[in-house]
């Protein structure tokens, strides 16, 4: 299941508010814009920087930590009914980040939040990069009206790469921040490669 939200908080961030909240700071070595950056932004941000040359939103600063509070929510629902959830992306759950993904897979989508138009471009193109993928006219609708249900089909398109291997795990070196902060799973092929043909019958 690939969701579109932030598994956790920038390590960083969280030790920042335990010594804030005891009064104290944490020692670092940067200052200014520089400190507040680290804080800002987890691990698997920057690898999606360095990715796609753009940055995520920030969990810690920016509207999106009132959705990551609800999906922790839900994570702990789904390990309290046996569900193994791993925020590195190891188990089932995985993090995802649609607009990302689409520019792994090199399809271009600029403005489809803000415009239908751009929407349905975008939509074409995505059909057009996997013309295996089978859209009804009626989801065709719901897609052009609505950026959550076409960020939807490509979170259920990056979960698929995922279970088939062909996203990007943490390095090593950053498995255990990425259990505490999460990791957005970017695709490592192309996406017609895990689109399974149509059903002959």
């Amino acid at each position: 299941m690939g969701i579109d939200c932030a598994f956790g908080w920038p390590v960083e961030f969280v030790d920042f508010l335990t010594e804030h909240a005891s009064g104290r700071l944490p020692p670092r070595s940067l200052t200014g814009k520089d400190w507040r950056r680290q804080l800002s932004y987890r691990h698997t941000d920057r690898f999606v920087r360095d990715i796609t040359g753009r940055w995520p939103l920030s969990v810690a600063t920016d509207r999106l930590g009132l959705t990551a509070m609800r999906c922790a929510e839900l994570l702990s629902a789904f390990s309290l009914a046996g569900e193994d959830v791993d925020r590195s992306g190891s188990g089932r759950l995985v993090e995802v980040y649609p607009a990302a993904a689409l520019r792994c897979w090199d399809i271009p989508v600029a403005g489809y939040k803000r415009h239908a138009s751009k929407r349905i471009e975008a939509l074409d193109n995505l059909l057009s990069a996997a013309p295996r993928l089978e859209i009804t006219p009626d989801q065709r609708v719901v897609l052009e009206r609505s950026d959550d249900a076409f960020d939807a089909v490509v979170s259920a398109l990056v979960a698929g790469a995922h279970a088939r291997g062909h996203t990007s795990p943490p390095p090593h070196e950053l498995q255990d921040a990425a259990q505490v902060e999460g990791w957005i799973a970017l695709p490592t092929s192309p996406l017609e490669s895990i689109v399974s043909p149509a059903d002959p019958r």
